[in-house]
């Protein structure tokens, strides 16, 4: 495997003897990526068929002690900020054109928001970029959405725009029967749409989707239509979408079930929402051969 695949591929969320805080070369990043786990106890409201993090295995600990957390924190951006990063052997074989400092995300075991101290995991970050004059980064959520109503993250929200934040959300279906079979939890899909679309119209929102084969099948014209039809609908009521970002799967999942989208059916899925977004910027991300 190739230098650059080898850190698509390797987005471990254990780094040296960390617990919480992680660095990734990310291709939707287009540079490195301070990851912050807020969930090593694996909560999620999702439970997603595709996702990597195996949630039949005990997870190693059910807490988050906020002084390690901070301490790790400063100390990535310090290292990122110095350039030491680059020089682990980890990392020494990074492009030229990668070496760049990109976000601190909020990226985990689980969904982000649902930790009950949210707001001031936010502040935390904030605070670590602005001391370490890290002034090109931003602050990434990224987000399954079934939060956004809430107050723990309504709470947070000036923090994000206040420090050059983004929320990066999840919408992998146009349908609710696709959306269960995919999604697998009990938050409504109407949530989701209403959610996202709220967002949309408080900050420019970048919509992640995640297509895939499941079980031999890829989503079908239908599902593929209503999921552009809800992009269009958030538009269409006063919102505003920064960018639509198409992947499929570029790790293992933790389930057999799921598999790669054929990378030309998804850049034909990317070319057809430019024809309807026009002014939404689009782009695909391959599975890695």
């Amino acid at each position: 495997m190739s230098a650059p695949d080898r850190h698509v591929t390797d987005h471990s969320r254990l780094w040296r003897e960390n617990r919480y805080v992680y660095p990734v070369i990310s291709r939707r990043a287009k540079g490195l990526s301070i990851g912050v786990n807020l969930n090593p106890d694996k909560v999620c409201t999702f439970n997603c068929i595709y996702c990597q993090v195996d949630r039949r295995v005990e997870p190693v600990t059910d807490r988050v002690d906020l002084g390690t957390l901070i301490r790790e924190l400063n100390q990535m951006c310090q290292w990122a900020a110095g350039g030491e990063i680059w020089r682990d052997p980890h990392f020494a074989d990074v492009p030229e054109a990668m070496r760049r400092v990109n976000d601190i995300a909020f990226s985990g075991d689980g969904e982000p928001t649902a930790f009950r101290d949210f707001a001031d995991m936010v502040q935390v970050a904030a605070d670590a970029k602005e001391r370490h004059r890290l002034k090109g980064t931003r602050l990434v959520v990224i987000s399954n959405a079934s939060r956004f109503h809430t107050q723990a993250f309504r709470r947070a929200l000036p923090i994000l725009q206040g420090s050059d934040g983004e929320v990066w959300a999840k919408l992998d279906a146009g349908s609710a029967e696709h959306f269960v079979k995919v999604s697998r939890t009990s938050v409504p899909f109407k949530r989701i749409v209403e959610n996202i679309g709220w967002l949309a119209t408080q900050m420019p929102v970048v919509i992640q989707s995640c297509f895939f084969i499941l079980d031999g099948s890829a989503p079908g014209d239908t599902e593929i239509e209503l999921y552009i039809a809800r992009l269009r609908h958030i538009l269409q009521t006063g919102g505003r979408l920064k960018a639509v970002q198409l992947y499929t799967i570029a790790r293992r999942p933790a389930e057999s079930a799921a598999a790669p989208l054929p990378a030309a059916r998804l850049e034909a899925l990317a070319a057809r929402l430019r024809d309807v977004l026009a002014d939404v910027p689009v782009e695909a991300y391959p599975g890695v051969e």
